[in-house]
């Protein structure tokens, strides 16, 4: 018998999914919860399986819940369901623990397939949700190889040498003879150059990729 917890802030959706559920022979719903409290409050006095979890739980975040159930109860399996289909929210929730994400739109076999794989100690995503984590794998393949090949003057690498040593505006303007606002200047390319914000994702990248040591 596979133990299910059903976890989504909108009681109509977990009745549904309960009603789904109840004509299977080999599927016993346990309970069903809105909020996190109401998660860590049945856990603490009920062993479940599996947890199909919701991401947005209105006040509450799915992702926290889903790494409270992964670090304290390491038997349960967490299968996100959610309607959310961008590769942000799915990396974050599997690397909090989830052993599979599908979507709200899936029909009731994958469902059912999902449940079982999960409860088997394997990982399950649908094939919509396999498609956007591969897109994504590439974009960031691309983006590295893009981060890889970057280019700069010499100013630009003179420059980003004194900022990785700690050096403020106004001390590398003075050592390299140049204005303050020239410096600006050239840091505002190399945040552009290396698609970031601020120096500190800067200086991680520059590190990271061997632009300075």
């Amino acid at each position: 018998m596979i133990r299910i917890l059903l976890v989504d802030d909108h009681k109509i959706f977990t009745e549904g999914l309960s009603s789904i559920l109840a004509s299977e022979p080999n599927i016993s719903v346990e309970g069903e919860c809105q909020t996190a409290q109401q998660v860590v409050d049945f856990l603490n006095n009920n062993a479940v399986d599996v947890v199909l979890l919701d991401i947005n739980l209105g006040k509450d975040s799915g992702l926290d819940i889903c790494k409270y159930i992964s670090e304290h109860y390491s038997s349960t399996r967490v299968i996100a369901i959610s309607m959310y289909n961008e590769e942000s929210f799915i990396t974050k929730m599997l690397k909090n623990g989830a052993s599979g994400y599908i979507l709200k739109n899936t029909g009731r076999d994958e469902l059912l397939k999902a449940i079982r794989i999960v409860h088997e100690g394997q990982t399950y995503q649908s094939a919509e949700v396999m498609d956007i984590i591969v897109k994504g794998l590439s974009r960031q393949k691309q983006q590295e190889h893009n981060i890889y090949q970057l280019r700069f003057t010499r100013r630009e690498k003179e420059i980003l040498e004194l900022i990785a040593k700690g050096h403020t505006t106004k001390e590398i303007a003075s050592i390299l003879f140049i204005s303050e606002k020239t410096v600006e200047t050239h840091r505002s390319n190399l945040l552009a150059k290396f698609d970031v914000k601020n120096v500190v994702g800067m200086l991680k990248m520059a590190i990271e990729y061997g632009y300075v040591n």
